[in-house]
């Protein structure tokens, strides 16, 4: 009778802690600096989530240290639904990529839902003498170490997309980092980096204005927004296919009624025309999933980027 009573009691529990919930104002972790797609999509849901439960969710954008620095704030913050991550593939790279972090990828956070899903556009500087990514890998085998391309920080997708073309295409590109992938951007406009993967919302607009020049999309398929864009692998980087991921977590121990909450809501907004339409002109396919295939599908990407760390040799020092 007394188990009855028990689990009688954690169900009601979890029905307050829904119906209540939030009763406070809801903090989105951006583990990265403004501009790039993880800081769009986290203020799409913010400005949704707050009209959802009438309750205020604001972005805290956090970056630095390859996105570990705001993934810690949230991996350190009370379970209870006020705090929450949006973030990137780098969650799943860093495990591998870095020898030490301050927490468990898997252990410290109770995933809630995927988002969505964004190919990024190699870009140059509008001076570079190159007109494809086949141009540029000559160049740069011509010049080695005398270009360098602009990143997010080490272990941020940008980084990751460049270093994967260094390492099918033997060639060598100086790693420039910034604090977030939009100040990296910034110099690529001026022509002090040339080089750049950038985010299909960060590089379109200034494609569009011919402040930057679009090689090749890095995605095995063309971008709607861009069909005439040719993929890496069709400009011969052979089998080149890396896209970014988004999603949304909890700290651990956040009741399941709350994830559950929050992920249903995840799902509603992904659905409205406004959302996709939104998403579409960034270059961003929406994804939708339960917290448990979301859990799932990190712990396969943490076990297939610690084969690409292995295979490339990409270590933080």
């Amino acid at each position: 009778m007394s188990r009855v009573l028990v689990c009688l009691a954690l169900i009601a529990s979890g029905a307050i802690h829904a119906q209540s919930y939030p009763a406070k104002p809801v903090r989105i972790v951006v583990p990265a600096a403004p501009g790039g797609g993880t800081d769009l999509i986290g203020r799409v849901l913010a400005q949704k989530y707050s009209r959802a439960f009438g309750q205020s969710f604001v972005v805290d954008n956090k970056g630095g240290a390859g996105t570990t620095l705001g993934t810690d704030i949230v991996a350190k913050s009370p379970p209870d639904g006020a705090t929450l991550l949006l973030t990137h593939v780098s969650l799943a790279f860093n495990v591998s990529y870095y020898r030490k972090l301050p927490y468990d990828a898997v252990r410290d956070f109770a995933p809630i839902a995927l988002v969505g899903l964004q190919p990024y556009i190699l870009v140059v500087h509008p001076s570079l003498p190159v007109k494809n990514a086949g141009e540029l890998v000559k160049l740069v085998k011509a010049r080695p170490g005398a270009l360098s391309y602009a990143s997010g920080g080490a272990g941020s997708g940008p980084f990751m997309a460049a270093e994967l073309f260094k390492n099918m295409t033997r060639s060598d590109l100086l790693h420039v980092p910034y604090r977030g992938a939009g100040l990296g951007f910034t110099d690529v406009i001026s022509g002090e980096v040339p080089v750049m993967f950038a985010t299909v919302s960060l590089a379109l607009p200034h494609v569009r204005g011919a402040r930057v020049r679009a090689l090749a999309v890095s995605s095995a398929k063309r971008l709607a927004a861009m069909p005439e864009l040719p993929t890496l692998a069709e400009s011969g980087v052979r089998d080149y296919d890396f896209s970014t991921w988004y999603g949304l977590l909890a700290p651990a121990g956040t009741p399941r009624s709350i994830v559950t909450r929050l992920g249903d809501e995840a799902a509603k907004i992904l659905d409205e025309a406004e959302t996709r339409e939104r998403f579409a002109s960034d270059g961003i396919e929406p994804l939708k999933s339960s917290a448990d295939e979301f859990a799932a599908f990190l712990a396969r990407d943490i076990e297939r980027w610690a084969k690409v760390v292995k295979a490339t040799g990409l270590r933080a020092d």
